[in-house]
């Protein structure tokens, strides 16, 4: 696809692509891979470790610790979030914030904070859910089918 559109492109296109190339600093990838794994690794021993404090001293079982351990990881990003401590973090670690959770609800809470002047139901509300719309249908979407699938003769667990 690539070399596609670079046929379509001028002389004068080209020249100016090799000349914009030969001026781009090169990206510190190691760097970028190890601060990622650092700070997710960080972020996922958090969660273990208030899963592990709700089994321990508040009598959850493995199964039903999982919960609240969710909720208050969503809830640190999202104070994070609100606070701009979690954009100089992400800015940091690139990638390594994106744990399922804690950047889900670091996308919501920054949408609903980049809309916040236009109103809390049309700008906060209405465009909050834009993005958790998608993401809530396509769960919901996953789990039917997956639903299906498990009830299935010989297929279930």
């Amino acid at each position: 696809m690539a070399q596609a559109n670079a046929k379509k492109l001028t002389p004068i296109q080209r020249e100016y692509q090799a000349l914009a190339k030969a001026y781009e600093p090169s990206r510190p990838l190691l760097q970028n891979f190890i601060r990622a794994f650092v700070v997710g690794g960080a972020i996922s021993v958090l969660g273990q470790g208030l899963e592990d404090m709700f089994i321990h001293y508040f009598g959850f079982t493995q199964k039903t610790a999982g919960n609240p351990t969710v909720a208050i990881l969503i809830l640190l990003a999202a104070l994070a979030t609100g606070l701009g401590v979690f954009d100089k973090l992400a800015s940091f670690a690139g990638a390594g914030t994106a744990v399922p959770v804690t950047g889900f609800a670091n996308s919501i809470v920054s949408t609903a904070l980049e809309h916040k002047s236009e109103g809390y139901v049309l700008g906060v509300g209405g465009n909050m859910f834009k993005l958790a719309g998608s993401v809530l249908v396509f769960g919901v979407v996953a789990a039917f089918f997956i639903g299906i699938i498990r009830s299935l003769p010989g297929l279930g667990g």
